[in-house]
């Protein structure tokens, strides 16, 4: 479970979040609580237990229908189509590979080149297909959300497959989402505090990593 630091940096977090929505949005409650949703979600994340890709796939469904609202179609179809079921996909990975058995810290996995180069074609292949979806959908901003699917699609897949690097492609993944976003703000100021979210998620992505390859020294010295 977190611990006095994960629970320090989560009341920061969500501090914040609140902050925010009370300037710049009091309207948009879903926003606000899929913020406070997705917040939580990386700090269980960050200690390797199961509730952070559980809490990832309702905050897919909740980050899904704030991105239709703004035409964000390439957020739409990637959370709801493709981080939802990575995200169930991993925490069933993840309750399959706990590090000891009775204790819900997951496994951390190190992947060899093979598996790096297939991510890297997957990856790719993913890429190029949303673009000519997203193109056609009219998809607002279709670069960054191009860019954006490029790296939800490995933060999920490094997600389901318990490695560290997850959460440097999330946080790759919070960097695209606040450029989109701060173009949404430019026309909607209410915008700026899903830009504040998504700040408060590169800090707890960053802290994750940092979290995993201690984690992962850990288990090799126990192991």
């Amino acid at each position: 479970m977190p611990g006095k630091t994960e629970k320090c940096l989560w009341c920061a977090s969500c501090a914040v979040i609140t902050a925010a929505f009370a300037l710049f949005d009091r309207e948009n409650y879903l926003t606000f609580a899929a913020s406070l949703l997705g917040v939580t979600s990386l700090i269980f994340a960050a200690k390797g237990h199961p509730l952070g890709p559980a809490l990832m796939v309702v905050f897919s469904i909740m980050y899904g229908i704030i991105s239709l609202s703004f035409r964000y179609y390439g957020e739409m179809i990637s959370y709801l189509g493709m981080t939802l079921p990575m995200s169930a996909a991993a925490l069933v990975s993840w309750l399959r590979h706990p590090f000891r058995g009775g204790s819900p810290e997951v496994r951390v996995e190190r992947l060899i080149t093979r598996q790096w180069l297939f991510m890297a074609l997957l990856t790719l292949a993913v890429t190029i297909l949303f673009y000519f979806i997203l193109r056609a959908l009219g998809t607002a901003n279709l670069l960054p959300s191009t860019i954006s699917v490029a790296t939800s699609f490995a933060a999920v897949y490094l997600t389901w497959r318990r490695s560290p690097f997850y959460a440097l492609a999330y946080a790759a993944n919070d960097v695209v989402l606040i450029i989109l976003w701060l173009l949404a703000a430019a026309e909607d100021r209410g915008c700026l505090s899903v830009v504040v979210c998504f700040l408060a998620f590169l800090v707890n992505d960053l802290y994750g990593f940092c979290s995993w390859r201690s984690m992962a020294r850990r288990q090799a010295r126990e192991s």
